[in-house]
């Protein structure tokens, strides 16, 4: 007799989410997908690495820790590269046995190149570019052998950039309708991350003062963008949630309400303080969000495995952002490790990504 797998508490968390928007479950996703984006640097610093120069822990390293957050059952989502995801996911069979989702990166986008030396990618408008497919993120290869791999992906990351310029937007956008029509004649599910305009200045009249002299600013033209895109997909081929900025109180609270159907979620930039990670997901929650997907500020703490229990504390309302700050330092002091910063330096909020709008 076969035993039955535990239920994803993905679909269960969406399925309240968008049946009662007021409900308090919160959705927490780990993007260990740097690798994606960073090369060498994506797996963080080897202890007595310097940030730049390194040296930098390895591809192994990074899939460890993986593995850990896995198993410790915090995280909803687990988002990955193609390739981690065959060796975790695939070949391991990480996720059969847990209530964890793996995700794979379906796109990237020239702006996310950032190897060192490079800088240049990130301040010219994006290009849209895939490297992984379908069949691939399903079960590593290009054709599978059923429609449906238990042990590989069924949920994909989109991610558009959009500029302000016709037709640079306009490419951007088909690539995302090729990408839903694929995904859609495969019954694959995917989420859609929208980033800010990445190189205003680099598009001739389309200086960010524009954009921010526009009604509500950038987080407006991010919203309404959103909004048009999703106008004209049908039901199978839309998002199960977004992966946006956070674009504050007022444009999130617009956004979350316009469509109930579609669950808005954040994204967290940079890594900065711990209050940076906590206090976003308490104020966006607040205002709607109901998804938080969280990279740097989990790869880069001093324990994860204790950021993330924390980091779940403060999503599901069991803590404030602030104790939450205290009680991980206290975690950091039982395990003995020094914490990167001191605890009234960590209470602070530095973080850019809340300048939202500007």
């Amino acid at each position: 007799m076969h035993q039955k797998r535990p239920a994803k508490s993905l679909d269960l968390k969406l399925a309240r989410i968008v049946a009662d928007p007021s409900c308090r479950d919160f959705i927490l996703a780990d993007a260990k997908d740097a690798d994606m984006a960073f090369g060498l640097a994506a797996p963080g610093l080897a202890p007595g690495g310097r940030p730049g120069t390194g040296p930098f822990r390895s591809i192994a390293d990074y899939r460890d820790s993986i593995r850990e957050l896995v198993r410790q059952g915090l995280v909803d989502i687990m988002l990955m590269s193609a390739s981690t995801n065959e060796v975790i996911g695939i070949d391991e069979g990480l996720f059969v046995e847990s209530h964890v989702t793996p995700a794979v990166r379906m796109n990237d986008t020239t702006d996310i190149w950032l190897a060192a030396g490079t800088g240049g990618y990130g301040r010219e408008p994006a290009l849209p570019f895939s490297t992984a497919t379908i069949a691939q993120a399903r079960c590593g290869r290009v054709a599978c052998d059923g429609a449906d791999v238990p042990r590989g992906a069924n949920l994909g990351l989109f991610s558009m950039t959009l500029n302000d310029d016709a037709r640079l937007d306009r490419d951007m956008l088909a690539a995302y309708r090729e990408f839903r029509l694929e995904a859609e004649r495969a019954g694959f599910r995917h989420f859609l991350e929208v980033f800010f305009p990445n190189a205003p200045d680099a598009v001739p009249g389309k200086a960010a003062g524009r954009l921010r002299e526009r009604p509500g600013g950038v987080a407006r033209f991010l919203a309404d963008h959103v909004v048009r895109a999703l106008a004209g997909v049908p039901r199978a081929g839309r998002p199960i949630f977004l992966k946006i900025p956070y674009l504050g109180p007022e444009v999130t609270e617009q956004l979350a309400a316009y469509d109930r159907s579609v669950v808005v979620g954040i994204l967290g930039g940079g890594a900065g303080t711990t209050h940076d990670a906590f206090g976003l997901v308490e104020e966006a929650k607040r205002h709607g969000a109901r998804v938080a997907l969280f990279g740097r500020k989990i790869n880069a703490a001093e324990h994860q495995l204790s950021f993330v229990k924390i980091l779940r504390a403060v999503a599901d309302g069991d803590v404030a952002a602030a104790e939450g700050v205290r009680a991980y330092h206290g975690e950091l002091e039982k395990l003995g490790l020094t914490p990167h910063r001191p605890l009234d330096a960590d209470l602070a909020r530095s973080d850019t990504a809340s300048a939202y709008g500007g």
